[in-house]
């Protein structure tokens, strides 16, 4: 079907045998701007004189990816785009289709370019497609037979073949701010014929997470137990049991939230860490994931200064293991709690970097010969295992033996700071390597 088919607008028809058609479409489809003008949200790419913007008034549009969140739009702009620069609009979606469909939408576009017409191809989800069927897409978006706008929530740079991204400009969608969901709202309720308190409306915005279709849903859902027109609180309540999280294990999302967990442990703030770790929890993230995390975070961050940090969090690992949930919850907020509050370090984890930086920039000199085995008559010949110290055999089994190539003799890697346990064990190395000098 072409996009210029003739259609209501999106709160005409709600009476009327016409209008039960449109009643039996979801809100969050039948509010959907068909003008730029009323497009709420993405200011910074589409406000007067932005770069999308001025692409689309001008019609030199170039195949794009629009990148954000659920709810913010993507598929209305899509829609809007097609509109205004006057393409014939074919949705895709990548949940539903193969390389098969592929070829066949896109031989229908080449037959509408051959006649002087456009098509601007829609593919939601775009990151669902695996390699081959991304790269379908290519010959076509280079001969121009389409112009290819793809929807992810996922970001690009990961999810999206490198030859399609190099031909795509990639425009970041934003969550939307509570202020425009509520206008959002606000224009559902008129449609809807239906009242409420300003108040409610922003509740529902902190609710919905920036996602414009689940406050559709929510006024929606809401509407049915309203009465006399008005939804209030109870109305509300009675159908808002928790707020919508923004979550994707295999997405952006996951990684920003451990990565704010890990960063709010290594800062010592428990109150950050715990809300953070909360977070990830109701949204059903892998308990097992999280737990290893904090394994990394014992020894990325705290090491030596509390050695028995990584005993702990390996504790926590088994109990969260045996337990499951929602019992072995518990042990990840201990051992949060834990990491948090104890010193921190990460001098041994700079240490190993610096040990492998030298490795991977110097010449691998060979194994000194006083620190070779000799398991043979002819490699004692040759000098294997000569000048070797045997550590128990001086006193406090302290030798001076160089265990160091000849090129990297005195080298230090291990500076261990003076927190926690490693002050100790920083009093402990200075006496070891000063009684490890060989006498002039």
């Amino acid at each position: 079907m072409s996009l210029f088919d003739a259609s209501p607008l999106p709160h005409e028809d709600l009476a009327g045998e016409a209008g039960s058609k449109e009643v039996a479409r979801p809100l969050a489809e039948r509010m959907r701007p068909e003008r730029l003008e009323d497009f709420v949200g993405q200011q910074h790419i589409l406000g007067p004189g932005k770069p999308l913007r001025v692409q689309i008034e001008r019609d030199r549009l170039q195949s794009l990816i629009l990148w954000g969140p659920p709810g913010v739009g993507k598929t209305t702009l899509a829609r809007i785009i097609a509109r205004m620069t006057r393409c014939e609009f074919v949705p895709f979606s990548a949940v539903l289709a193969g390389i098969k469909e592929i070829k066949a939408v896109m031989a229908g576009a080449e037959r509408l370019r051959r006649a002087g017409r456009r098509t601007l191809l829609f593919v939601d989800e775009i990151h669902r497609f695996n390699k081959a069927q991304q790269d379908a897409f290519l010959p076509y978006v280079e001969r121009g037979d389409i112009i290819l706008i793809g929807a992810t929530t996922e970001n690009p740079s990961f999810e999206v073949v490198s030859a399609l991204l190099s031909r795509s400009k990639v425009y970041a969608l934003r969550a939307l701010a509570p202020e425009e969901i509520v206008t959002l709202l606000d224009r559902a309720l008129k449609a809807l014929n239906l009242t409420a308190a300003h108040g409610l409306l922003e509740q529902i915005a902190i609710f919905s997470n920036g996602d414009a279709r689940s406050a559709y849903n929510i006024i929606e859902l809401a509407s049915a137990v309203a009465k006399d027109g008005v939804i209030d609180q109870t109305a509300l309540e009675s159908i808002l049991e928790r707020k919508t999280l923004l979550y994707d294990k295999a997405g952006e999302e996951h990684f920003n939230l451990i990565s704010a967990l890990h960063k709010s442990v290594r800062s010592s703030d428990p109150d950050a860490a715990l809300y953070w770790l909360a977070r990830m929890l109701e949204a059903g993230e892998d308990r097992m994931y999280i737990a290893r995390r904090l394994v990394r975070m014992a020894i990325e961050d705290i090491g030596l200064a509390d050695p028995r940090a990584l005993e702990q969090a390996i504790a926590a690992q088994q109990c969260v293991h045996f337990l499951g949930v929602p019992e072995g919850d518990q042990a990840l907020a201990q051992i949060a709690i834990y990491l948090s509050v104890a010193p921190k370090s990460d001098a041994a984890y700079k240490a190993l970097g610096k040990a492998q930086e030298t490795v991977a920039n110097s010449t691998a000199e060979p194994v000194p010969m006083q620190l070779r085995n000799a398991p043979t008559r002819s490699m004692k010949q040759w000098g294997y295992g000569e000048g070797y110290q045997h550590a128990h055999n001086f006193e406090d089994a302290v030798n001076t033996m160089e265990c160091l190539p000849d090129n990297l003799r005195g080298t230090i890697f291990y500076e261990p700071a003076s927190r926690g346990v490693e002050e100790r064990i920083a009093q402990r190395l200075a006496e070891l390597r000063s009684r490890r000098k060989k006498e002039p």
